[in-house]
Formats: C-alpha cells, structure tokens, sequence
C-alpha cells in the first residue's frame, strides 16, 4: 500500500514548515530546504527530526589562511 496523495500534499516539515518530496522508491520524504529525508516505515510518516538522515554528504573545506601557513 502507497502513501495516501492526500497525506502527502498536506504533510510539512516540522523544523521549516515547507513542503516534502515523497521518494516512493526509497521511501522518504525529503526536505530540499533543510536537505533532511524522512523515513516512511509501513507505510506510516515518521516526522520525528530526530529520525531524519541528512541528505548532503559532509565536505570538509579548509581554511585558505591555515594551508597558506
């Protein structure tokens, strides 16, 4: 069973209070303002931000003054 177009229409973020992207193939709701993905387990939304992965890998920038040193 998919996910209601309903539900997903009226569900938000509940940090920014935008609008969700629905993955069905990954089974996340994601968040292009706050780059967060949340899980949807049984079909069931888990808006808890706690249980949200982030969607952006880590880049580790250094600092232009500590390499010129």
């Amino acid at each position: 069973m998919a996910l209601n177009k309903r539900l997903i229409e009226i569900l938000v973020c509940p940090i920014c209070k935008g609008s969700l992207d629905y993955q069905p193939h990954d089974e996340e709701l994601i968040c292009p303002r706050d780059h967060l993905a949340y899980p949807v387990r049984d079909d069931i939304p888990v808006m808890l931000p706690s249980e949200a992965r982030s969607t952006q890998e880590n880049v580790v920038v250094e600092d232009q003054a500590d390499s010129q040193a």
